[in-house]
Formats: C-alpha cells, sequence, structure tokens
C-alpha cells in the first residue's frame, strides 16, 4: 500500500491545484480546446507512467502526478457545457448521464486493472488500457461536440452577461450560501470516497483473515478479489446511486423548491449506519459486509449529479467553470487528497502489534470515521436547504453592471448587490 500512498496525493494534489487554472481559462476561452488538449496530456503522461524503470521510482510518481492535468481540465470544463446545452429537467438527466462515470469508471478501473495486471502478471499493462480510450474520446470531441455559447440556452447569452475579474468571482462565489455549503457537503462525500477506494479492498481481505476464510497473505496482489468485488459494487451502486438520486429528486421537487439539498443531506445521513454496519459486521458475516456496502455506496452515489446540478443553477454561468474549480479544491483538498492516509495513521496508531488481528482490528476503528463524517456531510446539505430558493433566484435574475450587479428582488425591482 505505501506506493498507492504516495501516488493518489500527488495525483490528487496536482489535480485540485491546476482546476482553478483551468476554471480561469474555462469561463474565457474556447472549453472544447481546451478538454482536447488536457486528455490528450493526460492519455499521454499515464501510457508513459506504464514505462517508468522500478529504480526510478520517482519518475512514476512524476508522471502519475502530471495525470492530475488532465482531470482538471475536463473535469471542471465538461459539466459547464453541458449546462449550457440543457436547461432545468433534460439538464438534471444529460449530468446524471456524465456523472456515471465516476462511479461506473472508479470500478472499472478496479476491474480491469486487477484483471489485466492478473492475465499479463505485470501491473504495467493496467496502466495501459486506458490511453487508448482517452485517444477516442478526444476524437470524438473535435469531431461530435459543438461549442455552445455561455448562457444562451437560457436567453442570457454570454455577450449580455459580461465577464467579471477572477477575484470578483471568487469574492462573489464566497458569499454564495448555497455554493459554499453544498461544496463543504460534497467534500464529505469525497472523503468517504477516497477511503473506501484505497482501504475497502485491504480491508475486506483482512476480515477474510480474519475469520478464516482466507489464508495470511504478505506478498503480491493479495485483495485481488476483493478488489474484482469491490470494483463491481462500486459500479452497480454507482449507476443505482445516480439513477435514483435524480429521480427522487425531479419527484420531490414538484412538492419543494429545496428538493435537492435534501436529497444530497438524505443520501448521506442514510449511507452513514449501512457504512457502520458493513465495517461491524465484517469480523461475523461476510456476506453481511458486502449487503451493507452495497447499500452504503448507494445512497453515496445519489450525490453526484445532484451536486453538479445545485452548482449550476445558483451560479451565473459566466462564473460556472470557476464554481466547479473551487469545488474541487476544496473537496479534494479536505476531502480525498488526506482521507486515505489519515485513516492509515489512525489505523497504524490504534494497532498495539503487528498480528494479522490487530492489522484488521486497527483498520476497522479507523475506518469508522467514515460515518461520522457523512453524518457531518449530511448537515451542511440541510443547511444549503435554507438557502437554496435565495440563491436560486438572485442566479436567475442576474444583471451585471461592470464589477457590481443588479438584481431582481422578489418585488420586481433592482437593487445593487455582488453575487
Amino acid at each position: 500500500q505505501r506506493p498507492c500512498l504516495w501516488a493518489s496525493p500527488l495525483f490528487i494534489c496536482s489535480y485540485m491545484f491546476l482546476a482553478p487554472v483551468f476554471g480561469y481559462l474555462g469561463d474565457r476561452y474556447n472549453r472544447k480546446l481546451i478538454m482536447s488538449v488536457g486528455i490528450t496530456f493526460w492519455s499521454a503522461v499515464t501510457l508513459a507512467s506504464s514505462y517508468t524503470p522500478k529504480e526510478h521510482f520517482w519518475a512514476l510518481l512524476l508522471t502519475r502526478g502530471l495525470v492530475g492535468v488532465g482531470e482538471a481540465s475536463y473535469s471542471t470544463i465538461a459539466p459547464t457545457i453541458i449546462a449550457d446545452l440543457y436547461v432545468k429537467g433534460k439538464r438534471t438527466n444529460m449530468l446524471s448521464v456524465f456523472y456515471f462515470a465516476i462511479p461506473v469508471g472508479s470500478g472499472l478501473g478496479y476491474i480491469v486493472g486487477s484483471q489485466v495486471g492478473r492475465v499479463t502478471q505485470d501491473w504495467h499493462w493496467a496502466l495501459r488500457v486506458t490511453p487508448g480510450l482517452g485517444v477516442i474520446a478526444v476524437l470524438l470531441l473535435i469531431f461530435v461536440v459543438k461549442e455552445p455559447k455561455r448562457g444562451a440556452i437560457e436567453a442570457r447569452p454570454e455577450h449580455h452577461l459580461h465577464q467579471t475579474s477572477w477575484l470578483a468571482d471568487l469574492r462573489a462565489l464566497s458569499t454564495n450560501h448555497s455554493f459554499v455549503l453544498s461544496t463543504l457537503g460534497f467534500t464529505a462525500v469525497a472523503f468517504v470516497t477516497g477511503s473506501l477506494a484505497l482501504w475497502a479492498p485491504t480491508f475486506l481481505f483482512r476480515a477474510a483473515v480474519f475469520t478464516g476464510e482466507k489464508e495470511p497473505c504478505v506478498e503480491g496482489n493479495c485483495a485481488s478479489s476483493e478488489s474484482l468485488l469491490f470494483g463491481i459494487i462500486t459500479c452497480v451502486t454507482g449507476i443505482l446511486g445516480v439513477a435514483s438520486g435524480v429521480q427522487v429528486s425531479r419527484q420531490l421537487r414538484k412538492k419543494t423548491a429545496r428538493a435537492d439539498p435534501l436529497v444530497c443531506a438524505a443520501g448521506l445521513l442514510l449511507s452513514a449506519p449501512f457504512l457502520y454496519l458493513a465495517i461491524v459486521f465484517a469480523q461475523t458475516s461476510t456476506i453481511a459486509t458486502y449487503v451493507f456496502i452495497f447499500l452504503g455506496e448507494t445512497f453515496l452515489s445519489m450525490n453526484w449529479a445532484v451536486v453538479a446540478d445545485i452548482l449550476l443553477y445558483v451560479v451565473v454561468p459566466t462564473r460556472r467553470s470557476t464554481a466547479e474549480a473551487l469545488q474541487i479544491v476544496i473537496s479534494h483538498l479536505l476531502g480525498d487528497a488526506g482521507s486515505p492516509y489519515m485513516i492509515g495513521v489512525v489505523s497504524d496508531s490504534l494497532r498495539k502489534t503487528d498480528s494479522f488481528l490487530w492489522q484488521f482490528r486497527s483498520l476497522q476503528l479507523s475506518l469508522l470515521l467514515c460515518s461520522f463524517v457523512a453524518v457531518v456531510g449530511g448537515g451542511f446539505f440541510l443547511a444549503t436547504a435554507l438557502f437554496i430558493e435565495k440563491d436560486r433566484h438572485r442566479a436567475e435574475n442576474y444583471v451585471p453592471t461592470g464589477e457590481k450587479t443588479l438584481v431582481l428582488d422578489s418585488s420586481g425591482s433592482y437593487k445593487s448587490s455582488l453575487i
């Protein structure tokens, strides 16, 4: 696990620190071109990382870190293009399709990576599969996707909105309560997701050793079968969670304008007890553990598309890429950039001996932190529900006047505001 503990944070750090750069560029320049260059670079460094010799481990860390360049260029910009192609319910549907890629892609990474490594007896080949998919994505971007005008589909084309300075954008976003609180809630999702992504297969293997289902293993990829099962669960729960989150939100919107943050809060608050039960039951029942992980990850995945939709309708079109970038920085900086390392540190501090019993028990206790963080995240989304109607109204009635704005209030008159 030691190489993973170094490579994963390096990737996340480069990803989150470069996201604001691409957010700035995405609000001002051709988004299709920026994404094409980013994905091409991502594919090249991913392929290069598979050829780094083992005596030059620093080169592997460098190339894995540079993968964040491509990730940042795509994830900050792609949702804003979807926002400029669709509105209201259709936008939510398209975002759900887009955000299927996160859990499904992560799950396929476990499945394909573990199986390719097993068949070839060389983990390097697992890194040589995805660059080809990146090339296909670039070709589709160039020849299929059209660059939409910012805000045009919302009857607010970008030449009517005007650009403000980057500092003005940051000030406006910092005063947007719905954006700030939903970002903190999404940070909790990233914390839990990052922790489970790295530690769940290892925990499941140690649980199998603890219950006597497997023999202890200290060399090679000991948790390959657990990685495969966890990957399948991640794929299936990702599809179910994203789809159910969108569907529940759509139905609840008929009754309340606060539906989206309430659905996000429910997803996190419901995932917490199931993750807790999965961790506790690992020492007695493998089947129960997988069932509870399935339920916990399903509820956790309800947030992905809905959180993105919240950001897009509480932020004006000319600031959306910057908002996406800022959300990425905060959620990764306080979430999955450090959560796997934190879980590992807590586990090491709780371990009294280096026996397999304490390897399992200490990791079990440290993973309970995920349930606590999920509850805190649910609280942030409940707080978002208090401001969502006001912030959405302000964004939809935004009229720029230089660095300041005029906002149409509920009485029908304009007032000066910075949003």
